[in-house]
Parts: C-alpha cells; structure tokens; sequence
C-alpha cells in the first residue's frame, strides 16, 4: 500500500476512520521555520465533520498533536510527526455491513487486494484518512508564503447549481462552500440540505486558482508540474475528473483560439489569455495556475440498494450511521492542502 505523497516534502499517512487515531509524519520540511498552530488548527477545522447542518454528524475535535520535530515554536528540519485522537468513533454503527460489499465503494476492491478490510466506515479507504493531509498541507501554506503564493479553492458546481461563470479569482467569503456568489451559494446549501432529508447525495465542483507562481516549477519529461498536481487530486476520496486551464473546452476550440499569446510588459513576459493554466510543456509560465476538479456523490446513501456480500449472495441493505450528503463542503481545505503541497514540493525541487 502507497501512503507517502511527494518527493521533497513528503507525508507518510496513517489511520483508520475508527481506529484510535489518524496522523501522519513529514519529512522534508526546511529547519528553522516558525509554525502557525493556529493556522494549523484552523485548516483543520474546516475540514473536520460536526460544524454544518449539511455536513456528517459525527463530532471529532480534529485537535492535531506534535510529537517530534518541532521545537520551541521552529521546525527542527527532522521527521514531524503528528496526530489526531479519534474520540467519537461508533464502529458498531456498521456492523450490519460486514458482510456487505457497499455499492461504488472501496469494500470489494480492498477485500480482494488485502484478504480483509476493516468495514467501520471504510477503514484506510474513509475520507477521514484526509486529516493528515490538511495537516500536511497547512504546513506546506506557510512556507509558500515566504515566496507570496496563495492558494483559493471553492466550490462552482453542486447538482445542477452552478456558477454562472469561472471567476478563478482569489476567493474568501463566510459562506461554507466559500462560492463567491451569495446567492448562487444558498442555492447551494439549500439543494444539500434536501438531499440529506432525502438520505440522497450530490456531487460537483471545485476551482482552484494558485496565484503568484514563479516561472520554472515542474520537472519533464515524467514530473511535470500539471502531471503531479492531477495525481494529487485525483487521489482525493470522491475526485473523478480534472482539468487545468481551458482542459475540456479546448476540444472545441481551433489553435488561433486556444493559443496564449505572449507580450512583454513592465519587465516581465506574460500572455493575453491562460488557457494554458499557467502550464506549458509541464512548467509553470508565470501566470496563475487555475484547475476544476469534480468530485461525485457520497456513494453512502440512506436509501435500500441491491448489492453482493462477501459470500455471494445477492441482498437489500440500507446504510447506517453519520453520513455527508456531499462531500464538497468538506474537500475544500483538501484540495487547498494537496496544491499547497505539490507546489511547495516544486519550489524545493527546484533549489
């Protein structure tokens, strides 16, 4: 099994969603560095179940605790090891799925790899193995900032709701879904809350603009910066699609159309458009890196379905427990914490 991401700064992961704790170990990170915990813990807290009405019930603290590489406030420059207590674990609410291959889950898939799976709420496979990578990615924040680069994500799609446009702009507003437009974003959250009435799920949609990227990050021909930043977050629980730039519209554009065309002002070489997404040939260019990333619906829905169990037969099952309705509310700080991290992973690779 993988569980360390990056080459540089790199996290090893650990954990089950009801095992006793979820945490992880960084190594990489460059000695000397004060460390927000505030920031930290903040980043966290976005991420974590129990803070919305339109969010899982369970209700985790998600309060991070280091244990090594960090003194007096600086990091060491050695491994950080940290983690998160689970404290309100309810394993038995998963009993009754044991013996049950759960549709579009990893159930099936981990149970013929490994022999046995741990079925409490997915195991290894639970979004909650994500903890570790906000953590991660809280941290990789702060370095890039030395360097002025930030980071926005938010949510464009819910259903059939949608941003009337891509804005990629640097977004922070106090609604949940953190969607520029107010009253697009109650739409949002409304549609949410009656899919979870429903015990029906919902996917969608998430933009992420990386502002201030300096010309240069990205390794060809096989580590290209576009090539790692999709590896990242495809390999987030739920993501089924991604594209930088214009992506998927550039099937209907001609080359006149979808060229960037370079001029040259105040100093510095840029481009009219960025339908590129400040990527070519796998290198960043100097303008904003923007991307889409589509996530689908909570496979665990609290509706009856049809599926197999473990020895063969075919059952009715209805699921249990505390369950998102979508997880785009909660992928948000995911997101933002894995291109924080690829990023960060360029900028070392590349001293």
């Amino acid at each position: 099994m993988s569980n360390t991401f990056g080459v540089k700064y790199r996290l090893t992961s650990f954990g089950e969603s009801h095992g006793k704790a979820i945490g992880g170990i960084i190594d990489g990170c460059p000695s000397n560095f004060p460390l927000d915990f505030e920031h930290i813990q903040t980043e966290l807290d976005k991420r974590r179940p129990g803070k919305s009405a339109i969010t899982s019930s369970r209700n985790e603290k998600d309060k991070v605790e280091f244990l090594s590489g960090v003194y007096e406030g600086k990091t060491l420059g050695t491994p950080i090891a940290f983690v998160v207590w689970n404290n309100n674990q309810k394993g038995k609410d998963y009993d009754n799925l044991k013996d049950i291959y759960r549709p579009s889950h990893a159930d099936y898939t981990y149970h013929k790899k490994y022999g046995l799976r741990d079925h409490r709420g997915g195991g290894r496979a639970s979004a909650r193995e994500t903890v570790s990578r906000v953590v991660a990615g809280a941290i990789a924040k702060q370095l890039l900032d030395v360097y002025n680069i930030e980071i926005f994500a938010y949510v464009s799609q819910i259903g059939d709701i949608k941003l009337d446009e891509n804005y990629y702009q640097n977004v922070k507003t106090d609604n949940i879904l953190n969607c520029p437009d107010e009253k697009i974003a109650n739409k949002m959250i409304a549609k949410i809350a009656e899919f979870k009435k429903a015990g029906d799920s919902l996917g969608g949609t998430i933009n992420c603009l990386i502002k201030n990227v300096p010309v240069g990050l990205g390794e060809p021909v096989f580590n290209k910066f576009n090539a790692q930043l999709s590896k990242a977050i495809l390999g987030i629980n739920a993501c089924k699609g991604f594209e930088i730039g214009a992506g998927f519209e550039s099937a209907n554009m001609i080359g006149s159309q979808n060229n960037d065309i370079f001029y040259f002002e105040n100093g510095k070489i840029k481009t009219h458009t960025n339908n590129s997404g400040g990527v070519q040939g796998g290198i960043t260019n100097g303008e904003d890196v923007y991307f889409k990333a589509v996530f689908k619906p909570v496979p665990t829905i609290l509706k009856t379905q049809s599926t197999i169990t473990t020895d063969c037969k075919q059952v009715e099952y209805t699921a249990k427990g505390r369950h998102d309705p979508s997880v785009l509310p909660r992928a948000l700080p995911i997101v933002e914490a894995m291109t924080a991290m690829v990023a960060l992973d360029f900028i070392l690779l590349n001293k």
